[in-house]
């Protein structure tokens, strides 16, 4: 025997004499050939390269070569398509009782199962890192979005290296992999173009990545990376949308690896932006659901639930929980004018839902014309958490406003967003009384991680060569941990113990891979213990019991104080879910010493997945100082054109006095163009010459812009302008104090050409926390959209030279006397509390 196959054989023997859960490495083809392949063992990742097996004489035509064996997945590895939709409640896909048609989601249904009790976190960030991980979302670093990030490790949005994710576990056994649509998983603070990517999806085991990095975007004009590289794709093009661009761009991948390799198996993560607002939908599909949603939402709710019995994805004896009318009206109670609004915000939404679906469908097509349906495990989750209510109790046309808890009147919203919602010119969300009724038949919606209307998420799952219960449902309880050690089961592929040398941590999900065979379709889950908690509302589930708080604030406050004391503010609820599908009867009057142990167990899982500290704060949070590149400094010096950077590696002028200075040269025949701009259409500022004028503009959420403009032209030759903004508030010093007072004061902007005041006004209000998050900031050009349409459209470059730019900012500092006042009050509210 060659001593290179005895090797072979001998490696094969020892990894299955010591009994791993994955298939031992074997060589197939001979050995050291070029068409040679290697499945690995999978404890140490990247594989270590083989001995050289070939000979090496003084010259090659006495020598062997010998090639590494390429590593490919083991023999019976199906292609996995991984598909999550995003603000998806479990009442809103046909798939589980809703009324909103989503073929494809029912396509995987009935050729696989249906899941009806599978969980997320309650929050986009979390789910999806809890689902390329395999981990809970606090042992990750994301106890909560990465924009609100904080310096504790539950809650620094930080995925360590010790605990890789599926793409990097699976590319490293020889999938392809790919990642399209939303990110959400990289740091806010490290989405610029220096890096760092570790943290990107290329960075996390994808080997290409098509979508956006934050957590939501525009679908007209989204800020769209391929790789690291933004594309800007929809310029000049009006018609483009990110939902069909993303899906063709998916279609178009998978046909070149089949073409390039056909034996080459794939890993897609498949993440699109519907339905997260906002809910841009192309008017074909808008008009499909005219007049379908005139019933309101109570009727509604009570269409889903009757749709949901007799599918059989709850059960006979489920109740449906009660309206909240303490938060919510009921439709009969609502104007002629808000029904008129509410209506055609439902209709965008229903059909952005349905859009999304068919893009999806395509997809799941494309799969069956390379014919590979038949071995690919496609896992459909309808939603990374409950339906949002982030769009407050009547809608909205721009969720940037709504993120600083500024409300659009009804009659504002009829008069100027009526004729364009769903389109570019909206940045919509929907009225939380839908939101309640898609998330059906559970109470509360997404943000709420004690409640199942924001952790309940329909889920289909197919792989024909192995699923034969075509159409079954499965009740098992499970979360979103459990999607990768299902994926490592099925591929026959072991958890790493060590990637690059790190030890990892083990995975905390179970796989669901049972569930699988018709014969388990009434076993009791595996997945026995389960907590929950977002923004200080929690939740603990183990073994058919389940105890919960009680929100005390509604999710749609996002400028809300709640009580500071998160351990003891909140009332706990107890439901045995064997009886009480719902969460609907209360037991824990009934149940004190049972209450006080799942009380207990959540504190013990707490600790042991970095929940603590507790913190119930959302706004404090969004607003909080974190490692970017633009930490501890107060002066941003720049040249020329730069384009592109994100608000989280951006100078931020919020709650702030600045100045701002452009040295520029104005050509022959005058200048125009962008100078310096941060925001765009729905919240943003914009410093330029318009027809040589000096402008600079503050667009307050869409709703308001003001305007400095000097009234002469500048002439040829340099210059030097300066926008000077002295703020009246004590800005983010406040919240130390659990106090908001200091933002969205006023403060006044004073224009100056060449050191000459040529504009001067007073701003009443300002914005209090955040910009238009999918928008960047930018100099000497504008991507995206503009902060005025009236003045100019994209890009706006600017038509001289722009020698240097300066911003420096000035943060307002507490005095002696503002510390004890801002004490003081403290106190008196926590006595009033």
């Amino acid at each position: 025997m060659h001593r290179f196959a005895a090797f072979v054989l001998a490696l094969a023997f020892t990894a299955l004499a010591a009994g791993g859960a994955a298939q031992a490495q074997t060589i197939t083809g001979t050995p050291g050939s070029p068409a040679a392949t290697r499945t690995i063992d999978g404890k140490t990742l990247p594989p270590a390269p083989l001995p050289f097996g070939g000979v090496i004489k003084d010259n090659a035509y006495q020598s062997k070569p010998w090639w590494q064996p390429r590593v490919v997945p083991p023999k019976d590895a199906p292609n996995v398509l991984l598909i999550i939709t995003d603000d998806c409640g479990f009442g809103a896909p046909s798939t589980f009782g809703g009324v909103i048609p989503t073929p494809a989601l029912d396509r995987i249904a009935n050729s696989g199962l249906r899941y009806t009790q599978f969980h997320s976190t309650a929050l986009c960030s979390p789910t999806r890192a809890a689902l390329i991980t395999g981990r809970n979302h606090h042992a990750v670093g994301f106890g909560q979005v990465s924009e609100a990030s904080t310096g504790y490790p539950g809650y620094d949005s930080v995925i360590e290296p010790d605990s890789a994710t599926i793409g990097r576990i699976l590319r490293d056994n020889g999938y392809a992999t790919s990642w399209f649509g939303k990110d959400h998983n990289t740091p806010a603070y490290e989405a610029s173009q220096a890096g760092p990517f570790t943290r990107w999806p290329i960075g996390l085991g994808f080997e290409y990545f098509y979508g956006f990095v934050g957590g939501d975007t525009s679908q007209w004009q989204p800020n769209l990376f391929r790789q690291t590289t933004p594309i800007y794709p929809y310029v000049g093009n009006p018609k483009w949308n990110l939902t069909t661009a993303m899906a063709d761009d998916a279609i178009e991948h998978m046909k070149m690896l089949n073409e390039v390799d056909p034996s080459k198996r794939f890993f897609v993560k498949y993440a699109p932006g519907g339905t997260h607002a906002p809910h841009h939908a192309p008017p074909e599909w808008i008009e499909k659901f005219k007049g379908k949603f005139d019933m309101g939402w109570n009727k509604l709710r009570e269409q889903i639930f009757a749709n949901q019995k007799k599918l059989g994805v709850i059960p006979k004896d489920a109740e449906l929980t009660p309206w909240p009318k303490d938060l919510l009206a009921d439709w009969d109670t609502l104007t002629p004018d808000e029904k008129k609004l509410f209506t055609r915000q439902v209709e965008v939404y229903a059909a952005y839902l349905a859009y999304t679906d068919h893009e999806i469908g395509r997809v799941i097509q494309a799969v069956q014309d390379m014919g590979k349906l038949e071995d690919t495990l496609i896992i459909y989750i309808s939603g990374d958490n409950g339906s949002s209510a982030e769009g407050n109790p009547n809608g909205t046309p721009n969720e940037v406003a709504q993120f600083n808890s500024v409300e659009v009147p009804v009659e504002a919203q009829l008069k100027y967003f009526y004729d364009v919602w769903g389109s570019d010119k909206t940045y919509n969300h929907m009225a939380v009384g839908w939101t309640w009724a898609f998330d059906t038949p559970y109470k509360w919606t997404k943000q709420v991680a004690s409640h199942f209307g924001g952790t309940r998420q329909g889920m289909a799952i197919s792989w024909p060569k192995v699923i034969k219960d075509k159409g079954g449902i499965r009740n098992q309880f499970h979360h979103v941990i459990d999607i990768v050690p299902t994926i490592l089961e099925v591929a026959g592929i072991q958890a790493p113990e060590t990637v690059d040398g790190i030890k990892q941590k083990p995975i905390e999900g179970v796989s669901l891979a049972y569930t699988f065979d018709k014969a388990n379709a009434k076993e009791p889950s595996r997945h026995k213990t389960q907590y929950f908690e977002i923004f200080g509302n929690r939740g603990i589930y183990n073994d058919g019991w389940y105890a919960n708080t009680t929100p005390i604030s509604p999710p749609w406050k996002l400028g809300a104080t709640p009580n500071p004391d998160v351990e003891h503010a909140y009332k706990w609820e107890l439901y045995d879910l064997t009886k009480d599908w719902t969460q609907n009867r209360d037991v824990a009057a009934a149940n004190p010493e049972k209450l006080k142990q799942m009380q207990a167990l959540f504190m013990d899982e707490a600790k042991k997945y970095q929940v603590l500290p507790l913190d119930n704060s959302l706004a404090a949070r969004m607003v909080t100082p974190r490692p970017s590149v633009t930490a501890g400094r107060n002066l941003f010096t720049y040249s020329g054109t730069l384009t592109g950077i994100p608000m989280g590696d951006a100078p931020s002028l919020i709650a702030a006095s600045y100045t701002i200075t452009a040295e520029v040269e104005v050509p022959q025949g005058g200048g125009e163009g962008i100078l310096a701009t941060q925001g765009g259409r729905f919240a943003g500022w914009g410093f330029y010459l318009m027809q040589g004028k000096p402008v600079f503009t503050w667009n307050l959420v869409d709703l308001e812009r003001v305007r400095w403009e000097g009234k002469d032209a500048l002439t040829p030759g340099k210059h030097t302008l300066t926008f000077d903004f002295k703020y009246d508030g004590l800005g983010f010093a406040t919240l130390a104090f659990n106090d908001m007072s200091g933002l969205g004061r006023s403060g006044t902007g004073t224009l100056k050409v060449d050191g000459k005041v040529v504009a001067s006004q007073k701003m009443e209000r300002t914005i209090p926390v955040i910009l238009q998050w999918d928008e960047t900031f930018d100099i000497g050009s504008d991507t995206g959209t503009p902060v005025d349409d009236k003045d100019y459209q994209v890009p706006f470059a600017f038509t001289g030279k722009i020698k240097k730019l300066t911003v420096k900012i000035d943060r307002p500092k507490l005095t002696p006397a503002d510390e004890k006042r801002l004490m003081e009050a403290q106190r008196n509210n926590k006595t009033s509390e």
